[in-house]
């Protein structure tokens, strides 16, 4: 066997060891390439370095860089590519002004491929607008729907405040400024109000909305007790 092919196997092969080594596995694909990725580096980061569950959990997330329904196609895309057969699929993506359909319809994907497999689960971590939106719930209860650009001056508002600056995207330590500075079970909270408060209305209806904070429910679980604790009643 070549060198090369043989290196390719034994990687493909403690990969696999590492793989059947984590009880908890999530897979999160988000639409942008740095902002929620950001954020979702930050649970990845603290439960890596969580002694109590940083060898049973698995957190791989992958930037994609395209929106709605192209989300979840590369979620698919690559369970296939890697043989993923047990974990949960969460796809993280904003409304914007992409056409109902399409956003609506990642959600709708993510239940029929729930039902083809038990152990692989889909999730849609929607946002109406968009990712700031579920920043902001850190900090206030807010129903009024605005273009993001109205979100993010209500977030820099609050930074100001806060003597943090200005928000911008891409903020390296939006994780931990979210945590020590906002409210995370207020943030919960509050979005779970505004989803019962829609129920039967489709997520292009509920608007502004979000279901992040199931992701983040579920990720909080893994967090060393003395950050669990923001987040968990």
């Amino acid at each position: 066997m070549p060198k090369k092919a043989g290196m390719e196997a034994w990687k493909k092969k403690r990969r696999k060891e590492y793989l059947e080594k984590k009880e908890f596995r999530y897979y999160i694909f988000c639409e942008g390439q740095q902002t929620e990725p950001l954020y979702f580096e930050g649970f990845k980061r603290y439960i890596e370095e969580n002694p109590i569950y940083r060898d049973m959990v698995l957190i791989e997330i992958e930037p994609c860089q395209a929106e709605t329904m192209r989300v979840i196609g590369m979620a698919e895309q690559y369970v296939k590519k890697n043989k993923i057969q047990k974990g949960q699929i969460w796809c993280v993506y904003d409304k914007d002004s992409f056409p109902p359909k399409h956003f609506n319809g990642v959600e709708q994907r993510a239940k029929k491929l729930s039902q083809d497999s038990p152990d692989l689960q889909y999730h849609a971590a929607w946002s109406n607008e968009c990712i700031e939106f579920w920043f902001l719930l850190h900090f206030a209860y807010y129903t009024s729907n605005n273009h993001r650009s109205e979100y993010s001056s209500f977030l820099s508002d609050k930074f100001r405040e806060l003597g943090i600056g200005k928000y911008q995207k891409n903020m390296k330590n939006i994780f931990e400024i979210l945590m020590e500075k906002g409210n995370p079970k207020l943030a919960i909270r509050y979005a779970k109000r505004i989803i019962k408060d829609g129920q039967g209305k489709t997520p292009t209806e509920i608007a502004p909305g979000t279901k992040v904070y199931e992701l983040v429910e579920e990720l909080a679980r893994y967090l060393p007790e003395e950050i669990a604790y923001l987040i968990y009643e």
